[in-house]
């Protein structure tokens, strides 16, 4: 019988005013997201969410 695997335990973090503001500077850079989450050890989907909230864009890559 395989063992279980174990779940992932979610850890959440509160953006700070540096988070936010190196948010945005990544925008202007236009720095793909994974790269984002990668340097901000975040999900792909929280830099999003919460990109969305601030009325920034991110990783558009045209």
């Amino acid at each position: 019988m395989p063992k279980k695997a174990k779940k992932k335990t979610v850890v959440r973090r509160e953006y700070t005013r540096a988070d936010v503001k190196e948010l945005r500077a990544h925008s202007k850079a236009k720095t793909p997201v994974v790269q984002i989450a990668k340097l901000t050890k975040r999900s792909v989907g929280s830099l999003r969410q919460k990109a969305l909230k601030l009325g920034i864009r991110l990783g558009h890559r045209r």
